[in-house]
Protein backbone atom coordinates (compact mmCIF):
# COMPACT_ATOMS: atom_id res chain seq x y z
CA UNK A 1 0.00 0.00 0.00
CA UNK A 2 1.40 3.31 -0.82
CA UNK A 3 0.74 6.90 0.73
CA UNK A 4 0.33 10.00 -1.53
CA UNK A 5 2.57 12.54 0.09
CA UNK A 6 2.46 16.19 -1.28
CA UNK A 7 6.10 17.98 -1.77
CA UNK A 8 7.93 21.09 -2.42
CA UNK A 9 12.06 20.86 -3.51
CA UNK A 10 13.93 23.51 -2.64
CA UNK A 11 17.73 24.13 -3.81
CA UNK A 12 19.43 26.25 -0.62
CA UNK A 13 23.22 26.42 -1.65
CA UNK A 14 22.40 22.93 -2.57
CA UNK A 15 21.23 21.63 0.53
CA UNK A 16 18.60 19.81 -1.30
CA UNK A 17 15.00 20.02 1.07
CA UNK A 18 12.13 18.66 0.71
CA UNK A 19 9.12 19.95 2.98
CA UNK A 20 5.93 18.10 3.08
CA UNK A 21 2.66 20.02 2.82
CA UNK A 22 0.37 17.02 3.61
CA UNK A 23 -0.83 16.77 7.10
CA UNK A 24 0.14 13.62 8.92
CA UNK A 25 0.82 12.27 12.46
CA UNK A 26 4.03 13.66 14.25
CA UNK A 27 4.69 9.94 14.94
CA UNK A 28 5.28 8.98 11.18
CA UNK A 29 6.95 11.71 10.55
CA UNK A 30 10.30 9.85 10.81
CA UNK A 31 9.60 6.72 8.29
CA UNK A 32 8.11 9.72 5.78
CA UNK A 33 11.25 11.16 5.84
CA UNK A 34 13.47 8.50 5.59
CA UNK A 35 11.55 7.07 2.79
CA UNK A 36 11.08 10.72 0.84
CA UNK A 37 14.98 11.49 1.14
CA UNK A 38 16.08 8.55 -0.11
CA UNK A 39 18.07 8.13 -3.66
CA UNK A 40 15.04 5.63 -5.18
CA UNK A 41 12.53 8.86 -3.39
CA UNK A 42 12.29 11.95 -4.46
CA UNK A 43 15.95 12.02 -2.83
CA UNK A 44 17.48 15.17 -0.25
CA UNK A 45 19.32 15.73 2.44
CA UNK A 46 16.93 16.66 4.82
CA UNK A 47 12.14 16.87 5.50
CA UNK A 48 10.61 19.35 7.08
CA UNK A 49 7.02 19.63 7.71
CA UNK A 50 5.06 22.48 7.38
CA UNK A 51 2.27 22.34 10.15
CA UNK A 52 0.05 25.73 11.65
CA UNK A 53 1.67 27.85 13.55
CA UNK A 54 0.43 27.93 17.65
CA UNK A 55 1.46 31.97 17.25
CA UNK A 56 -0.45 34.16 15.27
CA UNK A 57 2.08 36.46 15.01
CA UNK A 58 4.44 33.42 12.63
CA UNK A 59 3.28 32.24 9.00
CA UNK A 60 3.54 29.18 9.45
CA UNK A 61 5.37 26.24 12.27
CA UNK A 62 8.51 24.45 10.23
CA UNK A 63 9.09 21.14 12.08
CA UNK A 64 12.44 19.28 11.26
CA UNK A 65 11.55 15.74 10.71
CA UNK A 66 14.39 14.88 13.01
CA UNK A 67 13.27 17.50 15.39
CA UNK A 68 16.11 19.74 15.07
CA UNK A 69 16.87 23.31 13.47
CA UNK A 70 17.74 23.96 10.09
CA UNK A 71 18.74 27.57 8.70
CA UNK A 72 18.71 26.44 5.33
CA UNK A 73 15.11 24.72 5.80
CA UNK A 74 13.64 28.28 7.32
CA UNK A 75 14.79 30.24 4.01
CA UNK A 76 13.27 27.27 1.99
CA UNK A 77 10.16 27.71 4.09
CA UNK A 78 10.39 31.47 3.55
CA UNK A 79 11.13 30.92 0.00
CA UNK A 80 8.00 28.93 -0.21
CA UNK A 81 6.03 31.23 1.78
CA UNK A 82 7.15 34.17 -0.61
CA UNK A 83 6.11 32.14 -3.68
CA UNK A 84 3.00 31.51 -2.91
CA UNK A 85 2.18 35.31 -1.52
CA UNK A 86 2.98 36.04 -5.85
CA UNK A 87 6.13 38.03 -4.61
CA UNK A 88 7.49 40.59 -7.56
CA UNK A 89 10.75 40.90 -9.04
CA UNK A 90 13.09 42.75 -6.75
CA UNK A 91 9.96 42.83 -4.17
CA UNK A 92 11.26 42.53 -0.51
CA UNK A 93 9.12 40.37 2.61
CA UNK A 94 9.93 39.71 5.62
CA UNK A 95 8.26 36.32 7.19
CA UNK A 96 8.17 35.36 10.88
CA UNK A 97 8.57 31.42 11.45
CA UNK A 98 8.11 28.80 14.47
CA UNK A 99 10.97 26.38 13.61
CA UNK A 100 11.34 23.23 15.78
CA UNK A 101 14.44 23.52 17.53
CA UNK A 102 14.11 27.42 18.13
CA UNK A 103 12.34 28.98 21.58
CA UNK A 104 12.05 31.99 19.60
CA UNK A 105 10.68 32.98 16.53
CA UNK A 106 12.53 33.02 13.42
CA UNK A 107 12.72 36.29 11.35
CA UNK A 108 13.48 35.49 7.65
CA UNK A 109 13.93 38.54 4.97
CA UNK A 110 13.13 37.23 1.45
CA UNK A 111 13.62 39.32 -2.20
CA UNK A 112 12.79 37.68 -5.39
CA UNK A 113 15.80 37.80 -7.57
CA UNK A 114 15.04 36.18 -11.30
CA UNK A 115 13.83 32.60 -10.29
CA UNK A 116 15.68 32.48 -6.90
CA UNK A 117 14.81 33.69 -3.57
CA UNK A 118 17.85 35.54 -1.55
CA UNK A 119 16.94 35.52 1.87
CA UNK A 120 18.73 36.39 5.25
CA UNK A 121 17.32 34.57 8.45
CA UNK A 122 18.11 36.09 11.79
CA UNK A 123 19.74 32.45 13.28
CA UNK A 124 19.34 31.60 17.15
CA UNK A 125 21.94 33.19 19.32
CA UNK A 126 24.16 29.82 21.11
CA UNK A 127 23.70 29.32 24.66
CA UNK A 128 27.80 29.17 24.96
CA UNK A 129 30.90 29.15 23.24
CA UNK A 130 33.85 27.28 24.37
CA UNK A 131 37.26 26.00 23.55
CA UNK A 132 38.03 22.20 24.71
CA UNK A 133 40.90 19.95 23.99
CA UNK A 134 39.92 16.30 24.35
CA UNK A 135 42.21 12.97 24.02
CA UNK A 136 40.26 11.56 21.26
CA UNK A 137 41.51 8.36 18.64
CA UNK A 138 45.13 8.41 20.84
CA UNK A 139 45.75 11.78 20.30
CA UNK A 140 44.78 15.91 21.14
CA UNK A 141 41.74 17.02 19.49
CA UNK A 142 41.59 20.90 20.10
CA UNK A 143 37.65 22.04 19.06
CA UNK A 144 35.46 25.02 19.70
CA UNK A 145 32.00 23.71 20.83
CA UNK A 146 28.98 25.86 20.30
CA UNK A 147 26.04 24.92 22.65
CA UNK A 148 22.55 26.20 21.27
CA UNK A 149 19.13 24.86 22.56
CA UNK A 150 18.58 21.51 21.50
CA UNK A 151 22.20 20.68 19.66
CA UNK A 152 25.21 21.14 19.78
CA UNK A 153 28.10 22.04 16.80
CA UNK A 154 31.54 21.05 16.74
CA UNK A 155 33.66 23.76 14.89
CA UNK A 156 37.29 22.02 14.26
CA UNK A 157 39.83 23.75 12.66
CA UNK A 158 41.65 21.38 9.55
CA UNK A 159 44.68 21.77 6.97
CA UNK A 160 42.50 19.73 4.61
CA UNK A 161 39.10 17.62 4.15
CA UNK A 162 41.39 14.75 3.78
CA UNK A 163 39.54 10.65 4.03
CA UNK A 164 40.67 10.28 7.35
CA UNK A 165 40.14 13.55 8.35
CA UNK A 166 36.55 13.10 7.07
CA UNK A 167 36.48 9.75 8.90
CA UNK A 168 37.22 10.59 12.29
CA UNK A 169 34.73 13.29 12.23
CA UNK A 170 31.88 10.60 11.64
CA UNK A 171 33.33 9.13 14.59
CA UNK A 172 33.38 11.69 16.91
CA UNK A 173 29.77 12.39 15.70
CA UNK A 174 28.09 9.69 16.38
CA UNK A 175 29.80 9.04 20.13
CA UNK A 176 28.70 12.13 20.65
CA UNK A 177 25.28 11.61 19.57
CA UNK A 178 25.04 8.59 22.12
CA UNK A 179 26.51 10.14 24.75
CA UNK A 180 25.12 13.66 24.82
CA UNK A 181 21.30 13.36 24.01
CA UNK A 182 20.63 16.44 21.33
CA UNK A 183 18.48 16.68 18.55
CA UNK A 184 21.57 17.25 15.87
CA UNK A 185 25.43 17.03 16.01
CA UNK A 186 27.05 18.93 13.60
CA UNK A 187 30.94 18.33 13.30
CA UNK A 188 32.09 21.67 11.28
CA UNK A 189 35.57 20.95 9.48
CA UNK A 190 36.91 24.46 8.60
CA UNK A 191 40.36 25.89 6.63
CA UNK A 192 40.37 29.25 8.14
CA UNK A 193 42.97 30.40 5.59
CA UNK A 194 40.16 29.55 2.26
CA UNK A 195 37.15 30.20 4.85
CA UNK A 196 35.91 27.02 3.56
CA UNK A 197 33.70 24.92 5.32
CA UNK A 198 33.18 20.95 5.08
CA UNK A 199 29.70 20.32 6.96
CA UNK A 200 28.52 16.74 8.60
CA UNK A 201 25.44 16.57 10.25
CA UNK A 202 24.08 13.78 12.29
CA UNK A 203 20.84 13.60 13.26
CA UNK A 204 20.60 10.59 16.11
CA UNK A 205 16.88 10.32 16.16
CA UNK A 206 16.55 9.50 12.29
CA UNK A 207 20.09 8.01 12.44
CA UNK A 208 20.96 10.62 9.53
CA UNK A 209 24.60 11.42 9.06
CA UNK A 210 25.40 13.51 5.63
CA UNK A 211 28.29 15.73 4.14
CA UNK A 212 25.99 18.35 3.56
CA UNK A 213 26.78 20.47 0.43
CA UNK A 214 25.64 23.54 2.01
CA UNK A 215 24.66 24.24 5.40
CA UNK A 216 23.06 27.55 6.70
CA UNK A 217 23.02 26.28 10.51
CA UNK A 218 27.14 25.51 10.76
CA UNK A 219 27.48 28.64 8.73
CA UNK A 220 26.29 30.81 11.51
CA UNK A 221 28.28 28.77 13.60
CA UNK A 222 31.50 29.44 11.73
CA UNK A 223 30.46 33.02 12.32
CA UNK A 224 29.24 32.73 15.79
CA UNK A 225 32.74 31.34 16.40
CA UNK A 226 35.26 33.80 14.37
CA UNK A 227 32.75 36.94 16.27
CA UNK A 228 33.42 35.07 19.45
CA UNK A 229 37.51 34.87 18.83
CA UNK A 230 37.99 38.49 17.23
CA UNK A 231 35.74 40.02 20.23
CA UNK A 232 33.94 42.10 17.71
CA UNK A 233 32.09 41.59 14.19
CA UNK A 234 32.91 40.00 11.47
CA UNK A 235 31.14 39.42 8.52
CA UNK A 236 32.37 36.54 5.96
CA UNK A 237 31.66 34.74 2.59
CA UNK A 238 31.69 30.74 3.98
CA UNK A 239 32.68 28.37 0.83
CA UNK A 240 31.04 25.01 0.71
CA UNK A 241 30.92 22.07 -2.02
CA UNK A 242 27.74 23.80 -2.98
CA UNK A 243 28.36 27.31 -3.27
CA UNK A 244 28.73 30.26 -0.76
CA UNK A 245 26.94 31.38 2.27
CA UNK A 246 27.41 34.88 3.82
CA UNK A 247 27.50 35.46 7.97
CA UNK A 248 27.34 38.51 10.01
CA UNK A 249 27.90 38.13 13.55
CA UNK A 250 28.64 40.90 16.15
CA UNK A 251 30.31 40.00 19.62
CA UNK A 252 29.87 42.47 22.17
CA UNK A 253 31.70 42.87 25.74
CA UNK A 254 31.76 38.68 25.39
CA UNK A 255 28.50 37.83 24.69
CA UNK A 256 26.91 37.30 20.93
CA UNK A 257 24.35 39.89 20.59
CA UNK A 258 23.46 39.41 16.73
CA UNK A 259 23.84 36.46 14.24
CA UNK A 260 22.61 36.45 10.64
CA UNK A 261 23.23 34.14 7.51
CA UNK A 262 22.17 35.30 3.81
CA UNK A 263 21.57 32.94 0.58
CA UNK A 264 19.80 32.02 -2.36
CA UNK A 265 17.09 28.93 -2.07
CA UNK A 266 15.80 27.98 -5.85
CA UNK A 267 12.54 25.89 -6.22
CA UNK A 268 13.53 22.89 -8.05
CA UNK A 269 10.61 20.54 -7.53
CA UNK A 270 6.67 20.38 -6.58
CA UNK A 271 4.34 17.38 -6.46
CA UNK A 272 3.58 14.06 -5.30
CA UNK A 273 5.65 11.54 -3.65
CA UNK A 274 4.14 7.41 -3.39
CA UNK A 275 5.67 6.05 -0.19
CA UNK A 276 5.60 2.45 1.28
CA UNK A 277 3.41 2.60 4.49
Amino acid sequence: MKQVIDFIKFNPTQNMTILVKTNHPIEEYKHIASKIMSYDSVYAEQVGFIEKPVKNEAAAHLQMAGGEFCGNACMAMAAFIAFEKGLSQNDLTEILLEVSGADQLVMCQVKRNLDEYHCQVTMPIPKKIEQRTIKYDGSDLNMIIVRYHEFIHIVVEVDGFSETVREKAQSLAKLLGVTLGVSLIAILLYKSKSEELAPLIYVPHLDSMIWERGCGSGTASIGAYLAWKNKGEIVAKIRQPGGTMNVVANCHEGELISLKIEGFVGIVAQGKAFIDV
